[in-house]
């Protein structure tokens, strides 16, 4: 995956803010305009949390309840009982314009706009047509498509770019067939490379139903990715698994990640409780922070809510789609994986105290390609990973998790802790099944000092301890993309790592995860659960210089959870745990102090420890290696 940020990727797969407005009031009958006696009427619902406010309002004790009692209220009249072809009323939406007040600018997204889903597409009905000649009004010429008959269809678009440029060093290994210079015979050459990237992003809702406070009642969406790309590396056999090939490339592809119907079944309650069904490709997190599952993926997808919305649910199934190799956009034209994801997961919000929200999840990743070769866009193979036995795999596995995000009292808190258990039908190392039996966990908290955000991260990912056993202890994720300890601007969360000399395309880490997994890719290769684990310390600060600037600063140290996977496949008798300190900076600018108009600017720093300096000897001993990355994205 050449160079698309993090960010980029969050924004091709997310869904947009639900907009619209309220339902005009349903006439009443002749008898609502006598009097009506308020012990008939529904009360509103007065049920509180003990120890939820509003934020900004110091509020120590609720005022006394206000209550009316006036027994000669009537209701206001019914709408037919104003003489409409007299005094024309112009739709609520367009009232402003109407009056002068605003004028629409298809290309302004800061104002009213119907192609932003402020107000509905003009499609009244035939009276209301004539309404609007006899007013003086344009009538309304879109055409009637998918049905689209009354006035509550709201259409969106959504259009972003996003740039990266991104100089950057990692240990690249020299090819075994022939090199850019043919006087070096070291593992490792020269380390420098470049990445430009960039990705157009569109996207197109429409819906039906005012969708201020209720869900929508149906939904049609898609969202294409553009992506061009080119990278600069100084030796052969990096980019393309023939060394005759140049050692740069461009490549361009369109990728489809989103493309579903969302169809609203039925309110529970009177404050639009709901369930609802999604199919198609759609995005979908497991947990807050992107740990396990982080993706846009085929699948259908049952939700809604209960309580007030204090309780939230997901059942989905998913069938992955292969992603391109360079870019790692979803690709339509093949055929989906062998790789199946059924999720069922619960929220509980104000859990075990108001403010925090609970989770817990329950996720099986069935996969079933040990029967199928799969090679890359630039011919290396990556199903099966070229390690151990070189035998195709297939795996069942369950991951059980708990994952918290809120706060307590002043302090932000992040929780997430998964176990993985199930069957591996082909170990690499032994050639015969094994189970699966792997642990994750992480917490990150913050706290505030008026501008200023501290942060804590911990995370431990278990490694396997005895490769040769029946037992694989290496905790793998199905698809991540951490936000957590930094996120993209970190040196090692950013970069892949490549694996030299133990296995052939495969890497440490790829990009874009934290994991050290031993995958040929994440995006197209398979959750490897033989790996050395991952554990990592940090501390972080984000200073919020103005309203519109932000700075960001954040150090890691990361070890190896256990060495022994390593050591069997380089065949070494010792490797020592330490991966090395992670040494980041980010500026952020929103000059519009919105999220329409992101500047960013980090640099990152991989101070090598002692275990990552014996797995890429030939590097001088006391190099580093860097990350810069420019990032801008612009958003309509």
């Amino acid at each position: 995956m050449a160079g698309v940020s993090l960010m980029a990727l969050m924004l091709a797969g997310q869904a947009q803010p639900e907009t619209g407005a309220p339902p005009p009031p349903e006439p009443m009958p002749e008898a609502a305009a006598q009097p009506v006696d308020p012990a008939t009427l529904q009360q509103p619902d007065n049920g509180l949390i003990d120890g939820r406010r509003r934020p900004g309002v110091i509020q120590r004790v609720l005022p006394d309840k206000v209550t009316q009692d006036n027994p000669g209220a009537v209701r206001a009249p019914p709408p037919e009982a104003f003489p409409a072809n007299q005094f024309p009323v112009p739709d609520r939406w367009r009232l402003i314009e109407t009056l002068g007040l605003v004028k629409q600018d298809v290309l302004d997204p800061y104002h009213q706009n119907t192609y932003k889903g402020d107000r509905p597409l003009c499609l009244p009905t035939d009276e209301e047509q004539e309404r609007r000649r006899e007013a003086g009004q344009k009538p309304c010429r879109t055409p009637k498509f998918l049905g689209l008959s009354h006035e509550d269809w709201f259409f969106t678009i959504n259009a972003a770019s996003d740039t990266v440029v991104e100089p950057r060093s990692f240990p690249i290994p020299v090819g075994n067939q022939t090199t850019s210079r043919p006087d070096s015979n070291d593992t490792f050459g020269r380390p420098y490379s470049l990445v430009l990237s960039q990705t157009f992003i569109g996207g197109f809702s429409l819906s039906k139903g005012y969708t201020a406070y209720k869900p929508p009642e149906i939904e049609y969406r898609v969202s294409l990715a553009y992506n061009l790309n080119y990278v600069q590396v100084p030796e052969r056999r990096v980019l393309f698994v023939q060394p005759s090939k140049p050692p740069h490339r461009f490549d361009q592809f369109l990728g489809v990640q989103e493309l579903f119907i969302d169809k609203h079944i039925r309110n529970t309650s009177d404050r639009y409780d709901f369930d609802s069904i999604r199919i198609g490709i759609q995005p979908f997190q497991s947990d807050f922070r992107g740990f396990l599952f982080n993706d846009q993926q085929l699948g259908i997808r049952l939700f809604g809510n209960r309580d007030n919305n204090r309780f939230q649910y997901n059942l989905a199934a998913f069938w992955r789609l292969e992603k391109d190799t360079n870019s790692g956009l979803n690709s339509v034209v093949n055929r989906p994986r062998d790789d199946f994801v059924f999720v069922a997961n619960a929220y509980l919000q104000d859990f075990p105290v108001p403010g925090f929200t609970s989770q817990g999840t329950v996720v099986y990743n069935m996969n079933r390609e040990q029967k199928r070769i799969e090679v890359d866009d630039n011919g290396f193979p990556v199903r099966p990973a070229l390690l151990g036995d070189l035998r195709g795999r297939e795996y069942d596995v369950v991951y059980v998790g708990y994952n918290g995000d809120g706060h307590f009292g002043r302090l932000n808190l992040t929780v997430s802790a998964y176990g993985a258990f199930g069957e591996d039908r082909n170990s690499f190392f032994t050639s015969q099944a094994a189970k699966i039996e792997a642990y994750f966990a992480a917490a990150e908290a913050s706290m505030d000092f008026d501008w200023i955000r501290v942060r804590l991260s911990g995370l431990y990912a278990s490694g396997d301890k005895k490769p040769y056993n029946n037992v694989e202890g290496g905790f793998d994720a199905i698809f991540e993309n951490p936000i957590f300890a930094g996120a993209d601007t970190s040196y090692y969360i950013r970069q892949s790592i490549p694996f030299a000399g133990g296995g052939r395309a495969v890497v440490l880490s790829g990009r874009n995860a934290l994991l050290n997994d031993l995958r040929s890719s994440k995006e197209q290769g398979q959750s490897n659960f033989n790996n050395p684990g991952t554990a990592l310390l940090g501390v972080g600060a984000d200073f919020d210089l103005t309203p519109t600037t932000r700075l960001t600063l954040n150090a890691n140290h990361l070890w190896f959870a256990n060495t022994a996977t390593l050591q069997a496949l380089r065949v070494e008798g010792s490797i020592p745990n330490s991966i090395g300190f992670d040494l980041s900076a980010a500026a952020t600018w929103r000059p519009k102090a919105n999220q329409n108009l992101v500047f960013r600017l980090s640099g990152a720093l991989l101070q090598p420890g002692a275990g990552f300096k014996d797995l890429f000897a030939s590097q001088p001993r006391d190099h580093r290696f860097y990350s810069v990355l420019l990032n801008a994205i612009v958003t309509y």
